[in-house]
């Protein structure tokens, strides 16, 4: 009753703490939740073209995707979707409003009559075809009676209503695009024109590149001057070591051990009644199902098998054992196995073909088929006397006349155990040797059945222990983590690979991580080791462990790239090559003074060749790859003329034409005209979108939440 007493006295204090408490928990949300955090970025996942899109809305529609595709994606591939599709619907939504394409009722119903929806029952009359007034009447009653339904749909005809827009915006393009005349006859010459040529080819790899110097300045200026293909997204290094928990060879070992033990009899002593009793091994116990359950990873499956249904690697082994006979131990994957035969049946396994005649009214016959039962079997009485023939082939026979499934197969139905087939169908397959042909009926029509093969089946225990690490090579791992983190930790950053060599550990690099990859060569899916790379606070040399479901990473940051124009240092490896290529053509070119292919070639110490039949659209020269600029350059020559020295993509030519021909004229050109046009309409889609995505200013921020 007194500290009851004190705590009446005290209740606006209390209330005054409780109240600060909770302004302190506010402010600080304010000023660190990601709610918050930097004012707009904190509600949404994107920009695009100052137009957000909004946390809630993303999340609401990555719940969606999540229960649309379950675990076939992982998290951040679903993010990664639902953001593409955003992206796309709000870039091309703002093309919609400028132009102002829209979609009105009727017009939605008319998509939805060239959709998949139309199947719906829902939406189809008593005739199973879909009809306006039903698909608006059902809709209406979905609002009325069943508000879950109808939220539903209403996100379904906004994609709809999204598609349609697309379908409307994409025409009006399409509409304006197309090819002239003398766009086909141009496009008919680049193929059909062609030309012979000799060429003298001097490449650049016989300019060693030691001989070739390249300062820091020339990548420098190189970079300025093709800053297109230097840009680049924000991208981390990292490199790591993983300590993998696997079991080791003794861990292996000794489960190799136990199933061994497991094979014959052991004694075990029985305290209450003072005596010992001999418990049966796996080769002699005669309650299979209670051994595999006290023992065993798998439990004894009773199913017969074929020999393609047994593990591979001991397929052969084990069919060909006598009943109570075993197998093992070996190895099937990550377990190690004994395997016992219990029985066997003598072609207990048929592989059969057959041509079946259905008639209308038999059991899933198709809506197609109108023969009466009567003529479906004076047809398999007709088709039964060919495929008794001699020189009968019965796999076209079934092709060309079978109404079952199997006929593009020619009738192959594989291997089935008795029981499988309908009760005729069964009794004749395992009634009659290899070979047989026969006519049955079933409820599903008249069958030509083909005996193809008979295989015996077995049946199987198999005792199975999974091979896992032990307590002791776990507790190893560990340690050797430990020790390993602890030791890199307290080192300088450019020591991670010696140290790591000292413990024989192999480092693993992963350069050029995105900040929304998720998978990692070695380790998988690990968004957690991404995201501290990403993290601003993560420093370059900075480590850190991170405990995996199957082992330990240790992972050092070794270098971040910044979004923009590469570095020198990032871009030389791209650049060095290019520079060095240009700096050999002008060695190669400035001590060459001949004239003739002939002279050049023994100036150079390289010989002359020929190229034949070589077009402008596909400009390739056998023994030289791709020229397009060589190729060009030989079409403006006059025949018996040589040309001035050509800087190609892989050396410096020189080419002498020898011939030339023009593609045979014709009246007009409008097939090709046409094929230019449907090409050109066919990638209005993806480029029109591809273009107005690479002139979209897109801020993302996915990193920050996913």
């Amino acid at each position: 009753m007194a500290i009851l007493e004190n705590i009446r006295k005290r209740t606006t204090v209390l209330i005054l703490i409780i109240g600060m408490a909770l302004f302190a928990f506010v402010i600080s949300g304010v000023f660190t939740g990601n709610d918050f955090a930097g004012g707009k970025i904190g509600s949404t996942i994107a920009e695009i073209n100052g137009e957000p899109i909004s946390r809630e809305d993303f999340t609401r529609k990555l719940e969606q995707a999540q229960r649309q595709f379950g675990p076939n994606f992982s998290s951040t591939q679903l993010v990664n979707r639902v953001y593409d599709q955003e992206i796309r619907g709000a870039i091309l939504s703002q093309q919609f409003k400028k132009l102002g394409i829209d979609v009105e009722s009727d017009q939605i119903v008319d998509f939805v009559k060239s959709t998949g929806y139309a199947q719906d029952p829902s939406f189809q009359d008593e005739n199973g075809v879909f009809n306006p007034e039903v698909f608006k009447a059902t809709i209406a009653d979905w609002r009325e009676t069943n508000p879950l339904l109808y939220d539903n749909w209403l996100e379904i005809e906004k994609q709809i209503m999204q598609s349609a827009k697309e379908q409307i915006y994409f025409n009006l393009i399409k509409a304006g695009t197309g090819a002239t005349l003398v766009e086909g006859e141009f496009d008919y010459k680049l193929t059909g024109d062609k030309v012979d040529f000799q060429y003298v080819r001097v490449p650049y790899a016989s300019v060693p590149d030691s001989t070739i110097q390249v300062s820091k300045d020339e990548i420098a200026a190189y970079i300025k001057e093709h800053e297109d293909e230097f840009e680049q997204e924000k991208a981390r290094d990292i490199r790591f070591v993983f300590f993998e928990e696997k079991a080791s060879a003794a861990d292996e070992n000794a489960v190799k051990d136990e199933l061994t033990q497991l094979l014959g009899n052991t004694v075990e002593y029985i305290q209450e009644r003072n005596t010992t009793d001999t418990i049966p091994g796996f080769r002699n116990t005669t309650n299979m199902a209670a051994f595999l359950d006290r023992n065993s990873d798998e439990k004894f499956d009773t199913i017969f098998k074929a020999k393609k249904d047994l593990p591979a690697l001991a397929a052969d082994s084990i069919f060909n054992l006598a009943d109570g006979e075993v197998h093992g131990p070996y190895r099937d994957g990550d377990f190690f196995k004994l395997s016992r035969i219990m029985a066997r049946k003598s072609n207990g396994s048929v592989k059969a073909s057959h041509i079946l005649f259905a008639y209308e009214g038999a059991t899933r016959a198709n809506p197609d088929v109108t023969r009466t039962k009567e003529e479906a079997e004076e047809e398999a009485n007709r088709i039964l006397e060919e495929a008794k023939k001699a020189d009968a082939d019965f796999t076209a026979l079934a092709r060309d006349n079978s109404d079952g499934p199997s006929a593009p197969r020619g009738g192959d139905l594989g291997y089935f155990q008795e029981g499988i087939m309908a009760d005729e169908f069964n009794d004749f397959c395992f009634g009659n040797e290899v070979g047989a042909i026969g006519l049955v009926e079933t409820q599903f029509g008249f069958h030509i059945i083909k005996v193809d093969d008979k295989q015996d089946i077995v049946q199987v225990a198999t005792l199975s222990r999974e091979i896992q690490p032990s307590e002791e090579t776990v507790n190893t791992l560990f340690t050797d983590a430990t020790k390993f983190e602890m030791s890199v930790a307290d080192a300088e950053p450019e020591a991670f690979s010696d140290i790591a060599k000292e413990g024989s550990f192999a480092v693993r690099p992963v350069n050029k991580i995105k900040e929304m990859d998720e998978n990692l060569p070695g380790l998988d899916s690990q968004r957690s080791i991404v995201q501290w790379a990403f993290n601003d606070d993560t420093k370059v040399g900075e480590i850190k462990r991170f405990d995996l479901t199957n082992g330990y990473a240790i992972v050092q940051l070794t270098k971040k790239y910044r979004k923009g124009t590469m570095s020198v240092e990032d871009a030389s490896s791209t650049a060095l090559p290019k520079i060095r290529r240009e700096k050999k053509a002008e060695q190669i070119m400035r001590k060459t003074t001949v004239t003739t292919l002939e002279d050049f070639a023994t100036n150079n110490g390289v010989t002359t060749s020929n190229a034949s039949a070589v077009t402008r659209k596909a400009p390739t020269i056998p023994g030289a790859g791709r020229e397009p600029l060589v190729v060009g350059k030989a079409f403006s020559l006059a025949e018996g003329e040589t040309s001035q020295l050509i800087k190609g993509e892989t050396g410096v030519f020189m080419v002498k034409l020898t011939k030339k021909e023009d593609a045979v004229s014709l009246p007009n050109y409008s097939t090709d005209t046409n094929r230019l046009t449907n090409q050109n309409r066919t990638a209005v889609n993806t480029g029109v979108y591809n273009a107005l995505k690479g002139g979209a200013e897109i801020e993302d921020n996915r990193a920050t939440f996913y």
